[in-house]
């Protein structure tokens, strides 16, 4: 068992949604805010239920836990 081991029973009632969340946190981990603004304004128009807005929570949280990479050292002077 590791650091990035994903062994849960925790399956989102909505995989849709959950990969929706995943592709939310991406862009907002790389400052994409177009693609951002494009899954809010997809969220709104589908209304969401509790159970799609927690598949989307553990989308997003699936892919938070995940530790950015550092960045190396710009050598060059």
């Amino acid at each position: 068992m590791g650091i990035f081991s994903r062994k849960s029973n925790d399956t989102p009632s909505n995989p849709e949604m959950a990969e929706l969340g995943r592709e939310y946190a991406i862009a907002k981990r790389h400052g994409d805010r177009k693609a951002m603004g494009r899954i809010n304004r997809q969220i709104g128009t589908s209304g969401m239920s509790d159970s799609d807005r927690a598949s989307f929570e553990q989308g997003r949280e699936g892919y938070d836990s995940i530790p950015p990479i550092p960045r190396g050292r710009n050598r060059r002077k």
